[in-house]
């Protein structure tokens, strides 16, 4: 049986798609994974395995924020908010609370878009808006930002670099913005907390008190789900710390 020879220009042309594809996957990891280092550093947990941040997205929420402060008081709980500058414009006085309860309060942008395929005019805007209307609010400087579904590229951490700010991710999501229950939401933050133990880390949890599409979002699932998780984290003496003692 006589075999074909390979032409070397289809050779090679099937090495260039292979490398294309694997740069195109490599690129995307580093935009879109939460634990992704590729474009700069990104804070997302510290060393103690016994630690855990809460963290709460896209607020705030006149229909859930000042409830959830509540629960973290009664528990004596320091947690992080990552708030929408469009929302803080329109409900200041609940950004303030926030601060005002000791909690920390970061940057979320102003309309929260996918800063990885925004110009640079844009992600420096979004960034800027957002750490205004912030400050204007609480009176004080801004110094954390978490980009929206966790998408970057190197702009964003330039933009980042030029407010001040550090960036913020998550190795643990409750999927809470998904009608899925509170149950459901603890059984995958438990999921990813045994995942960061295994790993020798701290888990940093991302939940939402609010909608990134509109204010007055029924968050009462991660209410309850944020009530149980104090509560068992009290039983089993988990610290719970704020995203600040692993910058």
């Amino acid at each position: 049986m006589i075999l074909s020879r390979i032409p070397d220009e289809l050779t090679l042309g099937g090495a260039a798609i292979v490398a294309a594809s694997a740069a195109a996957a490599t690129l995307t990891y580093a935009a879109l994974s939460a634990g992704s280092q590729i474009f700069g550093h990104t804070i997302i947990a510290g060393t103690d395995p016994n630690e855990v941040a809460l963290t709460y997205d896209d607020g705030p929420n006149d229909a859930a924020t000042d409830e959830l402060l509540d629960i973290l008081a009664r528990h004596n709980t320091r947690a992080t908010f990552f708030m929408i500058g469009k929302f803080v414009r329109q409900r200041p006085e609940i950004a303030r609370r926030v601060h005002a309860a000791g909690h920390l309060v970061g940057n979320h942008t102003e309309t929260h878009p996918w800063l990885s395929w925004q110009s640079a005019r844009v992600i420096r805007e979004e960034l800027r808006a957002c750490n205004e209307a912030l400050e204007d609010a609480i009176g004080a400087p801004v110094h954390y930002f978490r980009p929206p579904h966790g998408a970057r590229r190197p702009m964003v951490f330039r933009a980042a670099a030029e407010l001040g700010l550090k960036l913020v991710q998550w190795n643990a999501m409750g999927y809470d913005w998904k009608p899925i229950g509170p149950e459901r939401i603890l059984a995958n933050i438990e999921k990813a907390r045994r995942r960061a133990q295994r790993r020798r880390v701290g888990t940093n949890i991302l939940l939402h008190d609010g909608y990134d599409r509109s204010m007055g979002a029924n968050r009462s699932d991660t209410l309850k789900a944020t009530e149980q998780l104090l509560q068992r984290f009290a039983r089993e003496g988990v610290q719970v710390v704020g995203i600040d003692v692993w910058s």
